[in-house]
């Protein structure tokens, strides 16, 4: 029978494999009276991994099946609610599936090698959509906004890196057939689509940009006021065509401001500063503000402010707000001595991590003005403290219930409140109102205590019947305790039954939104079950419009300086308004307003209105302000020969008098008109590499206003060559230079790394000096970054505290065929070092000749100790190599030919100082000559600095996601129940043989 079905899925998961070894399927018919195990594959070991219900036709079913080899997935697909299920095999493995919101037979599918499929038949056939697409970030066309209900949204990666929002048609979709509504790349997991609007952010050049689409229009950036700078952006809410968002601005750590949006979500007002928030696992972010269920435009929230949290109400979504009216009396009758200002009541707005137990607070769609939450009494909320407390007019009074916190089910559109509580001791006892929280009885639902894991109600709002399931030991396994309130009720209400309430806020005020309303309330003498047809809204009337139906416009703030004048909007400077407004940029005469617009769905009639008696006025002639020239693509280094869009933009002022002198600062200058109105991008090249200085002077007979920008033009780079000494002593001077080709003065900048430190060293010089302090090998790395050009070199520094220096020159010959190029340099060495080894037998890998830049050619030789052994004397052994060197360097023996033949000498140069006086210690000799290796006036190695600054990275936190989590609590044993509340009350316990209960179906 349609509704009366369950199907419970319990799996059994391995922590140390990390897999689901087991799951098993359950079916009831009745309510939950009693289970059949259902079984899918006779005599085939089946893991349901998860399961999906149609939500237009809950008969509709597909239960997702791997094998234990995690090789081969299926799914299992029923149309009569779970009574039978078919098999079909499908070619890849599913992360998740999404159906249609409004064909029950059409389902999205998305796969661990993030593809996304769809199928039109249920199932039964797919069809590959796109790849590489983002988590959680494909979306369904939204019925009455997109015209095609087979459009599918989706965020995805694009084959040249980065992502972009596409979307296509399902029975349409390929790379030539996707559309890009928004032609740039977007920001990784920040696509949104959400009834009327779709949201994404764009980051470029270190700024993050909120863009947004209202019923599918042209994207726009959200305009935040002008110094909100945020870090973070969160939805709230999108219902009443209107945009909520909790912005968390650049001084901000835990907490975010409340913004509201104009119907279109483009402008935002501010509504509440510093509402708390905490981050979750995976980066999540909560938010600490409560949109409160079946009563429009009611909100709670948590603002913290020197230190202190405080709960608030709104209810005129975020016009005004107040604290939360004390009860007098605790739940025995005794006062509470919570006074106001210095006392208020305080709620938790946490959700809950279970999903199968209320948050916090409690709130629901058929039970408007019936709000149950933990909290305290005192002038902030205290963390621990989480008594509970009802209220059943939306707010305006408030009864202490529990000194402890409690799990809460609504049944019969809270007809019936049950009550389990929060505790990790095992119960057996629920406690449940009738009338509201006035009054609690309590009742044995079993007659062994349980650990309680969660609580479960019957589909539909007008269910009498709930599930307590939960866990006798670790070991055991699970305890389903079905507890039926039906027989408690004799009939159904009839309409003598119901009474009435009107709905106010604190202060009495019953024109709430534009209207008064009024509720259906059953009496607390009337037992009888609301059922089905019962409707809460009894009546609504709309008031005539008063000032405090109206809110300051976007771009103006309420004044605060008296209390009369508590309703006087005037001019946000965060805004930055015009004044005369946007018409005045485009027309010749504007509506003259006092800056009050009406609250989003407030629906007042007549009356007051700020806004009245609109005049036509002449628009003054105004500057021009907030003149912005940039480029399109937002990148400033550009390489010669490309082409360049610049774009011109002017927040203010008139733009038909005006006249934009343009200067692009290579000798291309020109004067425009209607610039900034046609939005026509000024196209240009740049032949040479430099920087150019492009500035826009924009003026009329009112005034001006200025723009510059400079622009890198530079070619991308090819070589990049370390030049370091390759031997230094300790705390000697030593020069690491970068040799760089081509040249591309005053723009590059050199990041250097020096040993172990993972910190680089900026310079805009090519050649930076340091000291070594200890002995060993030392990497020095550098990078060269001009514009999107980066290139990297690396050497090793060898640090000794004691070594030899030999000055070499060569004989002149070898000038005339010096490129004076590093790689030249190397190989020359190369040659001296070996030649040397080979005539005084001195090992290879003691001898270093470093030949040095320019002219003319000059060379040292670095005679390196050997490695110390037990017997060896190192002293004598040097003043033996020494010897030998200067030696065969006297004899004449050391030379090599060039090409064409001409043969080059090698000797000893003469210095300034004695090149053999004595240093260190241990009878080392050591030649004292500080290496400099500079670079001299020669044309291929000038190089010009120019200060750039380094890229940084902008953090985004995603938009939060409810996760449903697994609980983990195992469970086996039954038990009758004992006798029901009035003796007529039913239950039934039912053990399932299984270590997890991982889902709960009702249909």
């Amino acid at each position: 029978m349609l509704g009366k079905v369950i199907l419970i899925l319990t799996k059994y998961y391995h922590a140390d494999m990390g897999k689901v070894l087991e799951s098993s399927l359950w079916r009831s018919s009745d309510f939950g009276t009693s289970y059949t195990k259902l079984t899918l594959q006779p005599g085939v070991t089946t893991v349901i991994d998860n399961f999906y219900i149609c939500p237009t036709n809950k008969r509709k079913i597909v239960l997702v099946s791997s094998s234990l080899s995690d090789r081969d997935q299926s799914l299992f697909l029923s149309t009569d609610e779970g009574a039978t299920f078919q098999k079909q095999l499908i070619p890849f493995s599913v992360e998740t599936l999404i159906f249609h919101p409004k064909e029950e037979d059409k389902v999205l599918a998305y796969t661990k090698e993030n593809k996304l499929y769809v199928s039109s038949d249920l199932g039964k056939k797919w069809t590959l959509l796109q790849e590489r697409v983002t988590k959680d970030h494909m979306f369904w066309s939204v019925s009455g906004v997109d015209a095609d209900p087979d459009l599918v949204h989706m965020e995805a990666q694009d084959v040249r890196g980065g992502f972009r929002y596409v979307t296509c048609q399902i029975h349409n979709c390929s790379e030539k057939t996707l559309t890009a509504p928004f032609p740039g790349p977007i920001d990784h997991g920040s696509l949104t689509v959400q009834d009327d609007y779709i949201f994404f952010k764009a980051t470029s050049t270190n700024q993050t940009k909120y863009y947004i689409s209202y019923r599918r229009s042209e994207f726009v950036l959200m305009k935040l006021p002008k110094y909100a700078l945020p870090k973070d952006l969160q939805i709230i809410s999108t219902d009443e065509n209107q945009v909520f968002v909790a912005v968390q601005e650049w001084y901000q750590m835990d907490t975010y401001n409340l913004y509201q949006s104009d119907p279109r979500g483009v402008r935002y007002s501010l509504v509440l500063e510093d509402v708390r928030s905490s981050r979750q696992a995976e980066e999540s972010v909560v938010i600490d503000i409560l949109e409160v269920r079946g009563v429009k435009g009611v909100f709670l929230a948590n603002q913290k402010t020197n230190g202190k949290v405080v709960t608030l109400i709104t209810y005129n979504k975020g016009r005004d707000w107040d604290h939360l009216r004390p009860p007098s009396t605790d739940m025995n009758g005794k006062p509470t001595n919570c006074e106001p200002p210095d006392c208020h009541l305080h709620l938790h707005l946490r959700w809950a991590d279970n999903p199968y137990v209320s948050g916090t607070v409690h709130t629901k769609d058929t039970a408007p003005g019936l709000i149950m939450g933990a909290g305290n009494l005192g002038s902030q909320l205290v963390e621990y403290k989480e008594e509970m407390y009802i209220t059943s007019d939306c707010g305006h009074t408030w009864r202490q219930v529990f000194e402890e916190e409690h799990h809460v089910l609504y049944l019969d559109h809270g007809g019936v409140i049950a009550a389990i509580k929060d505790t990790s001791i095992p119960l057996k006892i629920l406690k449940f109102s009738v009338d509201e929280g006035l009054t609690w009885s309590t009742h044995n639902f079993t007659s062994t205590s349980v650990f309680v894991d969660g609580l479960l109600s019957e589909p539909g709002d007008e269910t009498l019947v709930m599930t307590v399931f939960g866990h006798i030991s670790f070991r055991s396994d699970w305890e389903l305790v079905k507890v039926d309130f039906r027989p408690s009720f004799s009939r159904q209400c009839s309409e003598d039954d119901y009474g009435s309430w009107d709905l106010t806020d604190l202060k009495g005020d019953r024109c709430i939104m534009g209207q008064q309303r009024s509720f259906r309330k059953r009496k607390s003498t009337s037992w009888c079950i609301k059922g089905r047809s019962f409707t809460s809204a009894l009546e609504s009337r709309v008031c005539r419009c008063r000032e405090s139906d109206f809110l300051c416009d976007y771009g103006f703030e309420r004044s605060t300086s008296t209390e009369s004048d508590a309703n006087k909007c005037f001019a946000n400077f965060w805004f930055n308004p015009l004044s005369p407004p946007d018409d005045c940029v485009l027309g010749q005469t504007y509506t003259s307003s006092l800056g009050y617009r009406k609250v989003v769905s407030n629906v007042c009639e007549g009356g007051v209105d700020p806004r009245q008696s609109p005049t036509q006025l002449q628009c003054p002639l105004t500057p021009p302000r907030g003149l912005q020239i940039s480029i399109r693509g937002e990148a400033v280094a550009v390489r010669p020969g490309e082409d360049v869009l610049f774009t011109v933009r002017q927040e203010q002022g008139d733009v038909l008098t005006t006249k934009y002198q343009v200067d692009l600062g290579d000798g291309f200058k020109a004067v425009y008109v209607n610039l900034t109105l046609t939005e026509e991008p000024i196209r240009h090249r740049y032949e040479s590499p430099g920087v150019y200085r492009v500035s826009i002077r924009a003026e009329n007979v009112a005034g001006h206003d200025e723009a510059v920008l400079f622009i890198h033009v530079n070619s991308p780079l090819q070589a990049l060559h370390l030049e370091v000494v390759p031997v230094i002593g300790i705390n000697q001077e030593v020069n690491l230079t970068a040799v760089l080709l081509p040249l591309n003065p005053n723009l590059t900048v050199f990041y250097w790394w020096i040993g172990r430190s993972l910190q680089p060293l900026l310079s805009l010089e090519n050649s930076v000096t340091t000291r070594f302090a200890d002995t060993g090998d030392v990497r020095v790395t550098v990078q060269a970054a001009c514009g999107n050009s980066v290139l990297q070199d690396s050497k090793v520094v060898r640090v000794l505290d004691q070594f030899q220096v030999v000055p070499l020159r060569f004989s002149k010959d070898l000038d005339a065929h010096n490129p004076n190029t590093p790689e030249w340099r190397e190989d020359v060495g190369l040659v001296v070092t070996r030649l040397l080894s080979k005539e005084t037998s001195i090992p290879e890998e003691l001898l270093v000749t470093v030949v040095k830049p320019g002219l003319p050619t000059l060379a040292d030789l670095h005679v390196l100790p050997p490695p110390p052994t037990p017997t060896r004397k190192r002293s004598l052994t040097s003043d033996k190599r020494l010897m030998a060197i200067q030696q065969v360097l006297k004899a004449q023996k050391i030379s090599f030919l060039l090409r064409g033949g001409v043969r080059v000498l090698v000797s000893m140069r003469d210095t300034d100082t004695d090149s053999q006086r004595l240093g260190g210690t241990g009878g080392y000799w050591a030649v004292a000559v500080l290496l400099v290796i500079g670079l001299f006036a020669v044309g291929a190695f000038i190089l010009y600095k120019f200060k750039r600054k380094r890229p940084g990275r902008t953090v985004y936190a995603q938009m939060h996601n409810e996760k449903e989590q697994e609980m983990t609590s195992p469970v086996s044993h039954s038990q009758g129940v004992q006798s029901v509340i009035q003796g007529n009350h039913s239950g039934v316990v039912l053990s399932i043989n299984s270590r997890e209960m991982h889902s709960y179906l009702v249909s």
